[in-house]
């Protein structure tokens, strides 16, 4: 397990899922939490290959701060099929300021775990991340 420089550890199943996600293609998205009382990122959703951009949209709480990787398919203007990995820094306004400062400090060590993300996004309303931002930034 990895320290990030906020003392966060990041629990090796972030990594492995994320592989899995990246390499193998068996998830369309995957949902992370800090464990504050272990001080620790953790996986908390997994979403299956059929799932769409909505069950990944309502899989975030409203009121909770939130890591996700989203493995988006898309055809180019040129016809060509092709995918990319977003991260999302998910900070909802209503979420306790401790919090949003905990992902904040410790969003970028944790990235680098996460080796192949292609997109960031940052978002702190449902808007910010809607299907069409996304497809906005992967072209």
């Amino acid at each position: 397990m990895a320290n990030s420089a906020s003392g966060m550890a990041v629990h090796d199943d972030c990594k492995l899922k994320f592989l899995e996600l990246k390499a193998k293609r068996n998830h369309r998205f995957i949902v992370f939490k800090i464990e504050e009382k272990i001080q620790q990122v953790i996986v908390e959703k997994v979403g299956g290959p059929d799932e769409s951009y909505d069950d990944f949209a309502s899989s975030m709480p409203a009121d909770e701060c939130r890591y996700a990787v989203y493995d988006f398919d898309f055809t180019t203007n040129e016809n060509c099929q092709k995918s990319k990995i977003f991260f999302i820094a998910w900070a909802p306004d209503t979420s306790r300021v401790r919090s949003k400062m905990l992902y904040a400090s410790s969003k970028d060590r944790f990235k680098r775990e996460l080796d192949g993300i292609q997109v960031e996004l940052q978002a702190t309303d449902p808007s910010e991340m809607s299907l069409d931002i996304i497809k906005g930034r992967a072209l």
